[in-house]
């Protein structure tokens, strides 16, 4: 009886490790070797986790730069109506209706208010905005709201229609968060370009894309009110980012952006040169107006060409248009004259000839070394203001 009983005892050991076995494939190890094993694994995670997310773009490190500048500019503009202009023309020739109702009553005007926004970026301590001058033009009320959500009054400084630029000083004791203002004379063609600014109303939007060109003048865009070379970018610039900042990968500002050209497929930003920006807000501060030197002529680097004077001619400025009345023309300029040299500085193109009429200012006279058929001859000029200058 024993011996079978025993016999009957061996099959539920072979059980009992059956199940042991099966019990640790199920619930895994025994605790103390499972939680050891889990705390490796989500260690690894957690290190993981540490190395992939905390890692920023360069994009995210230029906005911490300079992002927190960046401003919302809204305007108010008060505008009149004349009531006469909402009545039919038949009515007002009609004699029975100015009996009854009387025309002077009817021509009572009536206001609106017309609301506007922009970008603008902070470049001073002090409190002082950078923007486009059509953001701020004709304004009565300029509210700024900054990028800590607070919302205070402005005051226009300066506007420059000629640049498109415009100083606003903000009302308050701050302190106010400047942006880094970088160089836009080092910026080339493939360059990174990040557009800050706040299209349609949508905050603080950022788009990215390249220096798609330099030197781009305006008047190429069929603009012939404004005086700038611009910075072509492929960054998309929106309605509403006027005024804002363009900034390079490092996060320092290199342009104002100022204008788009939509067309099929797509879209061309411009910014104003941050190195021309800070020119012109500077005398916007000091002087309430910017001073813009001319001599009266429009330059190209196209001109005529003789076999002599074919290695002459591979640098210079050729006159295209005098300005009748103006300071070339009273000195004795004329077309087809290529300017070669300025105050004793070779010219290398159209660009060289205004810088160094922007760097003299309208103070002092300036030598002009021209080239006139096979013959070279110096002319002594002093620019006027071009706000001064009336065509006779």
């Amino acid at each position: 009886m024993l011996n079978k009983s025993k016999k009957l005892f061996k099959p539920w050991k072979r059980v009992s490790l059956y199940t042991f076995a099966m019990s640790v494939l199920i619930y895994g190890m025994p605790f103390s070797l499972q939680s050891s094993a889990s705390e490796n694994f989500s260690t690894k995670i957690k290190d993981r986790k540490v190395e992939t997310f905390t890692k920023k773009s360069f994009v995210a490190q230029a906005l911490e730069k300079s992002g927190q500048a960046v401003v919302t500019i809204e305007t108010q503009t008060r505008i009149l109506r004349n009531n006469r202009d909402s009545i039919p023309r038949s009515l007002l020739r009609d004699p029975y209706f100015e009996r009854f109702f009387g025309i002077p009553n009817i021509q009572l005007p009536r206001s609106s208010i017309e609301k506007r926004q922009g970008s603008g970026v902070i470049f001073s301590s002090k409190g002082l905005v950078i923007t486009n001058a059509h953001v701020v033009e004709d304004t009565d009320q300029l509210v700024v709201g900054l990028s800590s959500g607070q919302r205070v009054f402005g005051e226009v400084v300066g506007q420059d229609s000629l640049t498109d630029l415009a100083v606003i000083r903000l009302k308050g004791e701050g302190p106010w968060q400047k942006a880094v203002l970088g160089n836009s004379n080092k910026i080339i063609v493939g360059d990174w370009a990040i557009a800050v600014g706040n299209p349609y109303g949508l905050e603080k939007t950022v788009t990215l894309g390249i220096i798609s060109n330099l030197n781009r003048n305006v008047s190429q865009l069929g603009i012939a009110d404004k005086r700038l070379n611009l910075i072509q970018t492929d960054a998309a610039i929106n309605p509403g980012n006027s005024g804002g900042p363009l900034l390079n990968a490092d996060g320092e500002v290199i342009g104002i952006n100022t204008l788009v050209r939509s067309g099929p497929g797509a879209g061309l930003g411009f910014a104003i040169p941050i190195n021309k920006a800070i020119e012109i807000a500077n005398q916007l501060v000091e002087k309430g107006q910017a001073i813009h030197p001319m001599i009266g002529v429009h330059l190209s680097h196209r001109f005529t060409k003789t076999k002599k004077l074919n290695d002459q001619l591979r640098y210079g400025a050729s006159i295209e248009y005098i300005l009748p009345g103006g300071p070339a023309e009273r000195e004795g300029f004329k077309v087809n004259d290529v300017i070669i040299k300025v105050n004793k500085k070779e010219i290398k193109g159209p660009k060289d000839v205004v810088d160094s009429i922007n760097e003299n200012g309208i103070e002092k006279a300036m030598e002009f070394l021209i080239l006139r058929g096979n013959k070279k001859k110096k002319i002594i000029i002093k620019p006027v203001d071009i706000r001064n200058f009336r065509i006779q």
